[in-house]
């Protein structure tokens, strides 16, 4: 009998492992391999913030990502066509970066080296989950190796089509935005000097960030939210024909786009789970909201989920008691509840405001993006979201870093 059965070993799942090792019995089921990889320029890279960032360390894995993150020390946000920007700095914070642009494979490796050199964490994998039963005081999780795995509670972090979710016939409320993000990277003639920039245009935003360290500070992810109607003739036209779109849409703040990696596409869904909770389980990460990118929001709300999880269940009030206990699941929802309806309702109210062509809606946004550059209050409150201490955060999300 294990005391948390994690399903899902992405960052979400191996970062909970990590979390509780030690002090709960954890199984961790994922159905694909170990992640390995070698390093690229144009990788996919997350954005994480710097409440992420002090996560991460409490883990003990930011020393072993810090050489591969770049750094992100401002950020610029604009729209097409409008002279209305709003920019914010980490110096406002008191903070060397607002946070970093990682690459997903360094952070899935860092993340699995450390639970496997903790050693606490048995794994089953590659394994998929077949079916589950509850009991009263467990779940009963059946395997497709055969392999059958008893917990006291379930930790669902089984991505945006959660098999746990549809097992247990919970719902979930799905907006397709007719978009679709496609990443890449590209070399620029300018230096990026650490901002991240984000520029609004009628098709949808379009975002380049700091990246890769190693390769200087000409070099940047690119995000280009793609009406889904445009996907294809983006994905398969020449690099000089992507290029020349993309610096359309962006501009020359970076100056010429003189280099592109490979193309990558994902469609653009909000995806909220109904319910945080069911007896003995509880939903972590895209499990139990996918939102779009555009505020780069939605591993940070996850990792915020971890970290609450592992506060919850590391708790000495809890850590001899049964960890899915209605009273704890409670608590997880509770403290939840606020943090991811308030980044979820502002990342959607993000992309309807920017995507919308309504006549008059273009000034207001204009009038928006100089009040996040001028007022005060409205500043103030943007900046601390977007390093992730807008709610209650868990207590490893206020370590300083």
């Amino acid at each position: 009998m294990f005391d948390v059965a994690i399903v899902g070993g992405g960052l979400v799942g191996a970062s909970l492992a990590v979390g509780l090792s030690g002090r709960q019995r954890v199984a961790l089921i994922e159905a694909a391999p170990p992640p390995v990889g070698e390093a690229r320029w144009d990788e996919r890279c997350i954005a994480v913030n710097h409440a992420s960032v002090c996560i991460l360390e409490s883990l003990g894995v930011w020393a072993d990502l810090r050489a591969e993150a770049a750094p992100i020390t401002s950020t610029h946000i604009s729209e097409q066509g409008r002279f209305g920007v709003a920019r914010f700095a980490a110096a406002e914070a008191g903070l060397d970066a607002l946070g970093y642009n990682v690459p997903i494979r360094a952070l899935g490796s860092a993340l699995w080296q450390r639970m496997l050199a903790l050693g606490t964490t048995t794994l089953l994998c590659p394994a998929r989950l077949q079916s589950l039963v509850r009991s009263d005081d467990a779940v009963e999780l059946a395997l497709d190796d055969g392999r059958i795995v008893r917990a006291r509670l379930v930790v669902a972090a089984d991505g945006m089509n959660s098999p746990v979710r549809e097992l247990l016939g919970i719902d979930a409320e799905r907006r397709d935005y007719g978009q679709s993000a496609i990443v890449t990277a590209v070399q620029t003639t300018r230096t990026h000097a650490g901002c991240a920039y984000e520029r609004f245009t009628p098709g949808g935003p379009i975002a380049l960030l700091p990246k890769w360290p190693q390769g200087g500070d000409r070099i940047c992810s690119l995000v280009w939210t793609t009406p889904r109607e445009q996907l294809r003739e983006r994905i398969d036209c020449s690099d000089d024909d992507f290029i020349a779109a993309a610096q359309a849409a962006f501009g020359e703040r970076l100056g010429r786009f003189s280099g592109l990696g490979a193309r990558q596409a994902w469609p653009l869904m909000r995806v909220m789970s109904e319910r945080l909770t069911a007896p003995r389980v509880l939903f972590a990460g895209n499990a139990a909201q996918s939102l779009h990118p555009v505020a780069a929001q939605g591993f940070n709300l996850g990792l915020r989920d971890v970290a609450t999880v592992a506060e919850l269940l590391n708790d000495p009030a809890f850590v001899d008691s049964d960890p899915g206990a209605d009273a704890v699941l409670a608590e997880y929802a509770q403290r939840r509840q606020r943090d991811r309806a308030r980044v979820a309702d502002f990342t959607d109210q993000l992309v309807r405001l920017f995507s919308n062509r309504i006549p008059g809606l273009r000034g207001l946004r204009h009038l928006g993006l100089l009040a996040l550059d001028l007022a005060p209050g409205v500043r103030e409150a943007v900046l601390w979201q977007n390093l992730g201490f807008g709610g209650r955060a868990p207590q490893a999300a206020r370590t300083p870093a």
